[in-house]
């Protein structure tokens, strides 16, 4: 039986109850970063266990499908929701990420398989065309009021063809062109990657844009009130005023499920995690950092920070952050505001170098008291020393989850509601950065 709870439904489950037969909810963060991590070990496990998965279509091409399904959350809620999924797949929420190249003639078949009509728009993009016409807004031929931003597909088996040259490098948002506020909580949204022409391992066309094409992630940021899905669900009309969100997601799935690997079997309809995973910065070894591209999709700011380290963004919807002399005007900011419809790319490395240079920094650090650090249940999953490497020593009665000495950040919205499941702390849209020793960790 599906649970989808109204807001006369007060009671919840409590926030330890057992996920879909895993273990409770407080000590799952620490078996999933743990499982997580170990199948991070494997550079070949790595590239398909997480960080960001292209959809590269058929030169350009791309089919897709709005339908509905079920997205789960960690307290045991089963939601109903639309998405688009590509045409040979199984819902899936968000949208599939669709990776082309600037300059590239992109072509997007949608089949809408949803009781009415929808759309898609590609804010960014320029001369989009729908079914070989200018794409543009649709109105009621009696009363005139927009119908759509743009020709849709018909209710249960309509279709069109939207086409355009992908514009600049960077990262854009698509989502539902017709009935926006509903359409677009309710699911119908992903993300566009548009690659340089020229060097498809830079977020940009400047050469100071280049990241480690192994460690490229997505955090679209999205948020769900239960109440209006299950409305949708009923066929009942949606109190808007209501309004409330419980849910708070990235990549479609909230904390704890965001550390699970990408196309995880207990996640069937929200295939992307959102654990991100670094080595530190290394001149001869690792140079590059990380690229996170953020999209918002909600109704709201989200502030996200990762905790311990800044972040410099480089790209704002599609677009480098130059100058007019094209000098760089990229920046370091520790907490990222990521507005409604906007898209923000940053790089992110380590560079925390004289805590584990014995030459230059040779005087150890004291761990801190047991008491002082971050503890879930019986296990630890995070290395509270400075100093990378080391793994301390706990009370017999402590789990050491890390494989060795790895540390784990918590990333989070700094709105701290959102780092909620349904009022339940620790939870929503919140995450963790993982930083290996500078050795690296040993394949096991």
């Amino acid at each position: 039986m599906r649970l989808n709870r109204s807001r006369g439904a007060r009671s919840r489950a409590p926030f330890k109850a057992r996920i879909r037969g895993r273990a409770p909810v407080a000590v799952g963060v620490a078996a999933v970063v743990a499982a997580t991590a170990l199948g991070a070990t494997s550079g070949a496990q790595a590239a398909t266990s997480e960080g960001l998965l292209c959809e590269k279509g058929n030169q350009g091409t791309f089919s897709l499908a709005a339908r509905d399904g079920y997205v789960s959350t960690p307290d045991g809620n089963s939601i109903y929701s639309w998405g688009y999924s590509l045409s040979s797949g199984r819902f899936q929420l968000p949208g599939p990420v669709l990776c082309v190249t600037s300059g590239q003639t992109v072509t997007v078949v949608l089949h809408n398989e949803l009781p009415e009509a929808t759309s898609i728009v590609f804010p960014g993009q320029h001369g989009v065309t729908a079914d070989g016409n200018p794409a543009q807004p649709q109105f009621d031929a009696t009363s005139h009021e927009l119908t759509s931003m743009v020709q849709p597909a018909a209710a249960t088996s309509g279709s069109v063809t939207y086409q355009f040259k992908a514009g600049s490098p960077g990262t854009y948002l698509y989502t539902s062109g017709t009935d926006v506020t509903k359409q677009q909580e309710m699911g119908l949204f992903g993300a566009l990657v548009v690659r340089p022409a020229t060097a498809s391992g830079q977020v940009n066309d400047r050469s100071d844009s280049a990241f480690n094409p192994q460690h490229e992630y997505v955090f679209l940021l999205s948020e769900i009130d239960p109440d209006v899905h299950l409305a949708v669900e009923r066929k009942q009309p949606v109190d808007w005023s209501a309004y409330n969100a419980r849910y708070y997601m990235i990549n479609g799935r909230s904390m704890p499920d965001t550390l699970a690997p990408n196309k995880a079997s207990w996640l069937p309809n929200q295939p992307y995690g959102a654990l991100v995973h670094v080595k530190p910065w290394d001149a001869a070894t690792n140079p590059l950092p990380a690229a996170i591209r953020y999209l918002n999709a909600g109704r709201v700011n989200f502030p996200f920070h990762p905790h311990g380290s800044d972040e410099r963004v480089v790209n704002k919807d599609g677009h480098a952050l130059v100058g007019a002399k094209g000098e760089d005007l990229s920046y370091l900011k520790y907490d990222l505001d990521v507005m409604p419809g906007q898209t923000v790319d940053a790089l992110m490395d380590w560079r925390d170098v004289e805590h584990w240079n014995p030459t230059t920094n040779p005087v150890p650090t004291q761990l801190p008291v047991i008491t002082d650090q971050l503890l879930v249940g019986t296990d630890t999953w995070f290395n509270e020393s400075p100093y990378l490497g080391e793994q301390g020593t706990f009370p017999s009665n402590i789990t050491v989850n890390n494989e060795c000495g790895e540390y784990y950040h918590v990333a989070h919205s700094h709105a701290l509601q959102q780092a909620t499941n349904y009022g339940a702390t620790f939870g929503g849209m919140m995450t963790v950065f993982r930083i290996d020793p500078p050795a690296g960790c040993p394949v096991k």
